[in-house]
Parts: structure tokens; C-alpha cells; sequence
């Protein structure tokens, strides 16, 4: 059993059972980025990544996604604009959106890539001093509606410009 757990296959709540794990096989942290002491230099690498991977999975999203998806992307949209208006923490319902962006592509690869995606964005709220209120929702606004017409051109820019955004904020904080 520890071994299943230590691989994320199964959980076990003390005094309720054993449980398989919502995402079996991934683990929070599986490379090790909280091991890594230079977060400045982490942050700008995960977002070369980031620039890498996911106008590409936006696109694909666009092209995959089906009502469902498009529903629980827009959702999740709408969730991060209301926190980030309310000037509540927004880190976790960003994760979910950027997830469920992923999710939508269809592509059995992507989400074992997703953690790389998931450890960042903590990061970036952190490093950029959540200053990216207006950029975020705009941004987030404008891929999570080319999903919904289809439009992988329109989805890829958008979140080509979501990561630009973010490259700016945190280039200049150097």
C-alpha cells in the first residue's frame, strides 16, 4: 500500500478507507521544483516551457474540446475573475482553468505535462505580485472564448499573449 501511495494510485484517509487518487500517477511535485533554491531562475525557465507547450495545447483544446469541457473552461474562467475581483486568492481556480484548458485537448500525453504547468502558476502570482489583474482576466477571457468557437489560431494567440503578460511582469522585476 505505501508503495500505491507514494505513487499517487491510491489514497488512504485514516478512518475512512482506502481510495484511488483523482489523478493517479501524478504527484504534486514529481521534478522536484520545491527542491530548487533559485526561484527566480525556476520561474523564468517553467515559463520557456510554458511558451512551448501550451499556446500549442490551447490550440488543441480549441480543435478537441467538447461541450463539457467548454463548459467547465468558461466556469473556471468566470471563478478566477470573480476571486481576482474580490481580491481573493485566485492560485487554485487558475490551476483548475489552465488544467481543465489541458483536459480539453484530448491528448492522453498532456496530462502528465500538466503538473509542469500547475507548479508554475503559484509561482508567477507570487514573483509578479499579483499586479496581472486586468491582463489575467482579459487574457483568460479571450482563450477560454476561441475554445468555444473552435478557433485553435485565436486560442494559441491568446494564450501566446497570456504568457507575454507574464514574461514582461517578470522580466521587468529583475
Amino acid at each position: 500500500m505505501k508503495l500505491l501511495v507514494s505513487r499517487n494510485i491510491v489514497t488512504i484517509k485514516q478512518g475512512s478507507g482506502t481510495y484511488v487518487a483523482s489523478s493517479p500517477g501524478i504527484v504534486d511535485d514529481p521534478f522536484g521544483f520545491t527542491f530548487i533554491s533559485d526561484k527566480k531562475k525556476l520561474v523564468q525557465d517553467l515559463l520557456e516551457i510554458r511558451f512551448l507547450l501550451e499556446p500549442s495545447i490551447a490550440a488543441m483544446s480549441a480543435t478537441y474540446a467538447d461541450k463539457n469541457d467548454i463548459s467547465k473552461i468558461n466556469r473556471l474562467c468566470n471563478e478566477v475573475e470573480e476571486l481576482m475581483e474580490q481580491k481573493k486568492d485566485h492560485t487554485q481556480k487558475d490551476i483548475e482553468f489552465h488544467t481543465a484548458i489541458a483536459m480539453g485537448s484530448k491528448n492522453l500525453v498532456i496530462p502528465r505535462l500538466i503538473p509542469i504547468i500547475n507548479s508554475s502558476i503559484p509561482l508567477f502570482v507570487e514573483t509578479t505580485g499579483n499586479i496581472l489583474k486586468t491582463e489575467t482576466i482579459e487574457t483568460h477571457r479571450e482563450i477560454a472564448e476561441a475554445i468555444a468557437e473552435h478557433n485553435a489560431v485565436r486560442a494559441q494567440d491568446a494564450m501566446y499573449m497570456h504568457l507575454m503578460y507574464n514574461k514582461r511582469c517578470i522580466n521587468s522585476s529583475k
